[in-house]
């Protein structure tokens, strides 16, 4: 088992309650991925397709995080897209200011 899938069931109290919490901290990060790296302005009912075809590849994804470090995955690429949004917010911000007529 991978640290996070082990350590959730270990301290939920039950392997049912447990598969629930993997299946939420799974959907929780492929859904901040997806919106840092991938989402554009849509329509609601384009957004609600494109969620509920994520919570079924979450499901996939949540039997696999039980051998295969999934969770551990998801944590690296949000954190890999957070710091380039964050340079990216930073370069745009020097540019205005470099910009900005004296």
């Amino acid at each position: 088992m991978s640290p996070i899938t082990r350590y959730v069931y270990e301290f939920s109290p039950s392997f049912n309650t447990a598969g629930y919490v993997l299946f939420f901290i799974i959907f929780a990060l492929s859904a901040l991925v997806y919106y840092l790296g991938f989402a554009r302005k849509l329509k609601l009912w384009q957004n609600l397709v494109i969620y509920s075809f994520l919570v079924l590849g979450c499901l996939v994804l949540t039997f696999l995080a039980f051998f295969l470090p999934i969770a551990e995955g998801l944590i690296v690429a949000a954190l890999i897209l957070i710091i380039y949004r964050l340079r990216r917010i930073n370069d745009n911000k020097h540019e205005q200011k470099d910009s900005t007529p004296v």
